[in-house]
């Protein structure tokens, strides 16, 4: 997706610029954004771990969130970061051993209200083989 330089046009550079502004303690990072779908991209560390090198299940569902996150602001068309989770559930597969943790949020319809989304998970360059699989909503914020 090009860079725009409309200030609220979601672009990979865009969304990471707000990432590490307003949310400085996240690892998550929009990776890939195309036009129904943002990859979100995580390199794991030791706090992500369960014992047998396992990146563990809270850190596979925030990489959801986040990449369901993404693709609302590719939904909408503009970045949006009042919109609010509304519902994600998660499916583990098999254990994610790897370093690096990535999930691919689908837009599956956007309304006045809400974008819905199916994201896969998955290490490393296995996209093949998926880790998880999680289904969510985001809730729109009404025009002020």
């Amino acid at each position: 997706m090009a860079t725009s330089e409309h200030s609220d046009a979601a672009t990979i550079e865009a969304i990471n610029e707000m990432i590490r502004t307003a949310f400085p303690g996240s690892r998550n990072y929009c990776h890939e954004l195309g036009r129904d779908y943002a990859v979100s991209r995580l390199e794991a560390s030791d706090g992500d771990l369960r014992p047998g090198g396992f990146i563990s299940g809270p850190t596979q569902f925030g990489a959801a969130d986040a990449a369901l996150w993404f693709a609302t602001f590719v939904g909408l068309g503009r970045m949006e970061p009042m919109a609010l989770t509304s519902e994600l559930s998660i499916r583990f597969l098999r254990p994610a051993i790897g370093s690096v943790l990535y999930a691919r949020a689908d837009v599956d319809i956007v309304t006045r209200r809400s974008v819905v989304g199916t994201v896969r998970l998955w290490c490393d360059d296995e996209v093949d083989r998926p880790t998880a699989t999680a289904q969510g909503t985001y809730a729109i914020p009404l025009p002020r």
